[in-house]
């Protein structure tokens, strides 16, 4: 899929990832000891307004019925192309519409179709990942050369092709960026998994009688977990971005359902007239995808533990 990365961002620190305090034979300590590490770090002032910047927009647009929003396809309702005052803090479209409320009420396309998609890939893609990185083997090449096939293949095509055949509706695009995630998402945690199945306290669980299943939940998930949250965050930012990129198009949610990346598209065409109808839009998946990165590299940075300063 366009954007995303296939292997893990940063080889070191997928495998300072797994780290554990060395002399530990006990592989309930693992979680223990990494954490440790963590102890004196600081995520910044970056990564907590990235955050509040999140919280809040997924606060006001699920609860955008009860707040005091017009409504985002109330045709004529107001006076058409009227600037910012205090009854519309960010002005009218063409048609009168409350472009406040359309910038809310569009949030909920691209948050949900971001979150979701993602989640739905990391849940088939890295349990992919998970399985081919700790059994490796037989196993491991046929699921590394399927995840292959599903990179080469264009994305743009695919998504068109689902669209096509069962229609433009959030479902169906939600579904459409999901299976596409899956192949890089199981790199990556493929990647994470094989640098953490060889470090000493999984070894020690080894040693100790310890059967696959529970170094596969106990060892290495709680250690693999945490990088691969904060590279979500990324992706979710990229599949917004291709989301809003889709409904430029006209290939996503159909009208009038109010899209971030649709409302760009029409204001494209009146932009000489009213330059707001895509700003305002355009400013709103600018900063909520800033704040995506920003809180992933940060977590990303956050977890990395350098073997020696261990």
């Amino acid at each position: 899929m366009p954007g995303f990365p296939t292997e893990p961002p940063s080889t070191e620190g997928s495998a300072a990832l797994a780290a554990h305090p060395l002399g530990s034979a006990t592989p309930d300590d693992a979680g223990r000891g990494a954490g440790a590490a963590f102890v004196g770090r600081r995520l910044g002032v970056d990564f907590w307004l990235s955050v509040a910047w999140i919280v809040l927009i997924i606060l006001v647009s699920a609860f955008a019925n009860l707040l005091p929003f017009q409504d985002p396809t109330a045709i004529g309702a107001n006076e058409p192309k009227a600037p910012p005052d205090i009854h519309h803090l960010l002005g009218t479209d063409e048609l009168g519409r409350d472009l406040l409320s359309r910038v809310v009420y569009g949030a909920r396309v691209s948050l949900v179709v971001g979150f979701t998609s993602i989640a739905f890939g990391m849940l088939i893609g890295g349990g992919i990942g998970l399985l081919a990185g700790f059994h490796r083997g037989r196993a491991d090449t046929v699921l590394n050369a399927l995840s292959s096939i599903l990179l080469a293949f264009p994305g743009l095509i695919f998504l068109l092709a689902v669209v096509t055949f069962l229609g433009q509706n959030l479902v169906t695009v939600t579904l459409g960026l999901g299976i596409l995630s899956i192949a890089p998402l199981a790199r990556i945690i493929r990647g994470n998994t094989i640098a953490c199945a060889n470090r000493e306290y999984v070894l020690a669980a080894r040693a100790l009688g310890a059967r696959n299943g529970r170094i596969l939940i106990r060892e290495i998930v709680p250690n693999v977990l945490p990088g691969a949250l904060a590279f979500s965050l990324v992706a979710v930012a990229i599949n917004i971005v291709v989301e809003g990129a889709l409904s430029f198009l006209g290939l996503s949610v159909r009208p009038p359902t109010p899209t971030w990346g649709g409302m760009i598209s029409e204001g494209g065409q009146v932009i000489a007239q009213d330059a707001l109808v895509a700003l305002w839009p355009s400013l709103a998946m600018f900063i909520t995808v800033l704040a995506l990165n920003f809180a992933g590299d940060r977590l990303q940075t956050y977890f990395q533990i350098r073997e020696g300063a261990l």
